[in-house]
C-alpha cells in the first residue's frame, strides 16, 4: 500500500524545487507578488514541459532525472544571483506564510482522497481514487521509460492520452524510489497548493491586501448547495427538477478528481497573466516561458489547455493589441507568432497522438453544440432543451459556485470601469478567460468518452478567476459589502456539503471488499516474481469493482506495477484509441473469459492477439471453478496458493505449435 510518509516527503521535495526553479523564473517575468504566488507552477510547468523531450531523447532514469533537476537548481541560483529581488507593489503587501500554511492545509483535502485508509484487516479507498486509476501510467513511465507505453491494452498503438502530469509524478517516483501511488498523492497535493498559491498571488495584487490570501483559501474550501437541500428538502439533488450532479463541481471538488485538469487551468491562468506583461515589455525570456507554460497546459488537458485556452486566447488578442503600445504592435504580434510556433514544435507529439485518437474512434467531430443539461425529468425535452439555456446561469453556477459566482463576477465587472492601464488589462483578459471557460461548459459537449469531460472542466479556470476576483472584491471594491455578504452566505450554505467531502476523502467508502482489497498486495508481488518489468498481465477487469463508484480494474491500477493486456472498459476509454464497438467486443471477451464462460479461441486470442504473458486467476473470479487457463495449452500453471490465486504464464508459441 501507499505510505503517507513516502508521499509527504515527495510532496516537500517538488513543492522546494519547483518554487524555487519557478520563482527563480518568475521574478522576471511578473509582478512580485504574482510571481511569488505562480511560482510553484511556473516551475513545474517549465520544468516538466522541457524535461519530457529531453528525458525522451537521452533515457528516462534516476541518473538523468537527477542531473536534469541539478541543473536546473543551477540556472536557478544564477538568475537569483544575478539580480536583486524587485521592490513590493506596497509595503506589507504579499502572500504571508500563515496564507500560505493555511493553503498547505486546504490541499490536503484533496491528497487525502487519494490515499488508503488502512484498518484492521480491511483498506478503505475514496470515490476519487477512480479517476486516479491513471497511476497505473506513473508506473508504466517510471518501469518501462518514455515515450510512455499503453499499460492498459497489449493490442492498443500509442498512448491516446495527455500524460504530462503523470509523467512529472513519475520523475519524482524514480529520483525518490517512491511508487507512482505515493507520487499521485504527493502530486495531487501540489497541484491544489500551487493553485491556491497563483489564485492567491493574483487576489493580493488586484486588492493589494495580504488578507485576501487567507480569503482564497476560505472561497476554495467552499462546495455545493446540494447538500443543503439535501437536509432542507430530502433531495440533494432535486430531483426530478433538477438532473443529478455529474462532475460539475468547484475547486474543493475537482482538485481531488482531476488534479492533472486543476494543474491545466493553473497554467492557463499563469499564461494570462505573463501576456499581459509582455503587452508592456517584450523579451526573448516572457516568450519562452509563455510558450512552456502553454505547452505544459495543453499537455496536461487537452480539454483546458488546449480548447478552452485557445478560444480565451482568441478572445484576449483584441484587448491585448488594443492595450500594447502603437509602435510596439508588430513585435508584439510577431514575438506571440513565434512563441506559437515554439509551443506547437513542443507539443506536437501530443497534438498527432489527439488527431489519431479521433480518427481511430470514428472520425466523428469531437466537439459538439449542445446546452449544458441543468433541468430534470420534471420538464418535457423540448422545454427542457430551452430552459437549459438560461438555467445553465441562473441556477446551476449559484448552486455549485455560491460563494464566488455571483460575488465574482460583480468584483470583475466592477474592475472593468477602472482607468485603463495595466490593472484594467488584467482583469479584461482573466474575464475573457473565465468567459471562455464558462461559454464552453455552457454550449459544447466533448464527444471521445462517456461523460461531457471538456464541459466539466473547461469551468475550471473559471473557477480560479472567480475566486480571485471575489476576494481581491471584499477587500478593494466599491460594491465590496455586497461582495462580502453574497460570497459570507454562499460559504455558510455551502458548509454542509464541505463537510460532507472533507468526511469522504478521510475516511473512504465500506464496502464488502476491503479485506480482499488489503491483501493484494501480496497477489501483485507474487505476480511480479514472474513477470518482467516489460510483461503483460491479464487479470479479471472487474476484480474488486465495488471498490469505486463505477467498476474499473483498481486493485491492478494501484499495486500491479505491471502492465495489462486489457485493463477494462473504464480504463480502455481513456488511453486506448479504439472504436467504442472493438471496445466493447473486447471488454465482453475478457469479462467472459475470467467469469469461467469462455467460448472456444478466446484463450489463445489473450496469448497471441492481446499479448497476455501472464494469467491471473482468483477466487473471486467464475473462472477460479471453471479455469479455461487449465485446459489451454497456450498457458502453464506457475504458482497457486490454494484459496488465494493462480498465476499462469504464457507458452512460447513454438511450444505451443509443437
Amino acid at each position: 500500500m501507499a505510505s503517507p510518509l513516502n508521499a509527504v516527503l515527495c510532496a516537500l521535495a517538488a513543492t522546494a524545487f519547483w518554487t524555487v526553479l519557478g520563482y527563480a523564473v518568475a521574478r522576471e517575468v511578473l509582478p512580485r507578488v504574482v510571481a511569488a504566488g505562480a511560482a510553484p507552477v511556473i516551475g513545474w510547468a517549465a520544468f516538466s514541459a522541457a524535461s519530457l523531450p529531453i528525458l525522451t531523447v537521452i533515457g528516462f532514469s534516476p541518473a538523468t532525472v537527477i542531473g536534469l533537476a541539478a541543473l536546473g537548481l543551477f540556472v536557478a541560483g544564477l538568475l537569483l544571483a544575478m539580480r536583486p529581488a524587485p521592490a513590493e507593489l506596497a509595503p506589507g503587501c504579499g502572500i504571508s506564510p500563515a496564507a500560505c500554511a493555511a493553503a498547505a492545509v486546504l490541499a490536503l483535502v484533496p491528497a487525502s482522497a487519494i490515499v488508503p485508509k488502512i484498518s484492521a484487516g480491511a483498506v478503505r479507498l475514496a470515490d476519487p481514487i477512480f479517476d486516479h486509476s491513471k497511476i497505473a501510467l506513473i508506473d508504466a513511465m517510471a518501469r518501462q521509460g518514455l515515450p510512455p507505453v499503453n499499460p492498459v491494452l497489449g493490442a492498443a498503438g500509442r498512448l491516446a492520452y495527455y500524460y504530462l502530469w503523470h509523467f512529472s509524478a513519475a520523475e519524482w517516483a524514480l529520483a525518490l524510489h517512491v511508487t507512482g501511488w505515493e507520487a499521485d498523492i504527493a502530486l495531487t497535493w501540489f497541484t491544489a497548493f500551487a493553485s491556491l498559491a497563483l489564485t492567491m498571488g493574483i487576489a493580493v495584487w488586484l486588492s493589494e491586501r495580504s488578507a485576501s490570501a487567507f480569503l482564497v483559501v476560505v472561497l476554495a474550501a467552499t462546495a455545493s448547495l446540494r447538500a443543503t437541500f439535501g437536509f432542507l428538502f430530502g433531495s440533494r439533488d432535486l430531483e426530478p427538477f433538477l438532473q443529478q450532479s455529474n462532475g460539475f463541481a468547484g475547486w474543493l471538488f475537482q482538485a481531488a478528481w482531476v488534479p492533472q485538469h486543476l494543474m491545466s487551468a493553473c497554467c492557463a491562468v499563469a499564461a494570462m497573466m505573463l501576456l499581459v506583461q509582455y503587452v508592456e515589455r517584450q523579451s526573448a525570456l516572457r516568450l519562452v516561458v509563455l510558450a512552456l507554460i502553454v505547452a505544459a497546459g495543453f499537455e496536461s488537458s487537452s480539454y483546458v489547455g488546449g480548447v478552452t485556452f485557445a478560444v480565451a486566447a482568441l478572445a484576449a488578442a483584441p484587448l491585448l493589441f488594443a492595450a500594447a503600445d502603437p509602435s510596439q504592435r508588430l513585435r508584439f504580434g510577431a514575438g506571440l507568432a513565434g512563441a506559437a510556433v515554439l509551443t506547437v514544435c513542443l507539443t506536437a507529439p501530443f497534438i498527432h497522438d489527439q488527431l489519431a485518437t479521433v480518427a481511430a474512434r470514428g472520425g466523428g467531430n469531437p466537439l459538439m453544440f449542445h446546452p449544458f443539461e441543468v433541468l430534470g425529468d420534471m420538464f418535457s425535452p423540448p422545454l427542457r432543451r430551452v430552459l437549459d439555456v438560461p438555467a445553465f446561469w441562473f441556477i446551476l453556477m449559484p448552486i455549485e459556485f455560491p460563494a464566488t459566482f455571483a460575488a465574482g463576477a460583480v468584483a470583475l465587472v466592477a474592475w472593468r470601469g477602472a482607468p485603463a492601464g495595466r490593472e484594467k488589462t488584467t482583469v479584461a483578459v482573466l474575464v475573457a478567460l473565465a468567459g471562455a471557460g464558462l461559454a464552453i461548459s455552457w454550449l459544447l459537449v466533448g464527444t471521445l468518452g462517456d461523460n461531457n469531460d471538456l464541459g466539466l472542466r473547461a469551468v475550471l479556470p473559471a473557477a480560479m478567476v472567480l475566486i480571485a476576483a471575489a476576494a481581491a472584491g471584499m477587500m478593494r471594491s466599491p460594491f465590496r459589502t455586497a461582495i462580502a455578504a453574497v460570497a459570507v452566505a454562499g460559504c455558510l450554505l455551502s458548509l454542509p456539503d464541505t463537510a460532507m467531502m472533507i468526511r469522504s476523502n478521510a475516511v473512504g467508502n465500506s464496502t464488502a471488499e476491503d479485506g480482499v482489497f488489503a491483501q493484494s498486495p501480496e497477489l501483485w508481488a507474487a505476480v511480479r516474481r514472474h513477470a518482467s518489468p516489460a510483461e503483460r498481465v491479464a487479470n479479471n477487469p472487474l476484480y474488486l469493482q465495488d471498490l469505486t463508484p463505477w467498476p474499473v480494474n483498481a486493485s491492478w491500477a494501484l499495486l500491479a506495477d505491471r502492465s495489462s493486456c486489457f485493463a477494462g472498459r473504464e480504463l480502455a476509454l481513456a488511453f486506448a484509441s479504439l472504436p467504442a464497438e472493438r471496445r466493447e467486443a473486447i471488454n465482453a471477451q475478457f469479462i467472459r473469459v475470467f467469469n469461467g464462460k469462455a467460448e472456444p479461441g478466446d484463450v489463445g486470442e489473450l496469448a497471441q492477439q492481446f499479448g497476455c504473458d501472464v494469467a491471473v486467476v482468483v477466487p473471486q473470479d467464475g473462472a477460479w471453478k471453471d479455469d479455461p487457463f487449465a485446459a489451454s495449452p497456450d498457458y502453464r500453471l506457475a504458482e497457486s496458493r490454494d484459496g488465494q490465486w493462480r498465476i499462469y504464464l504464457k507458452v512460447p508459441a513454438a511450444t505451443v505449435a509443437h
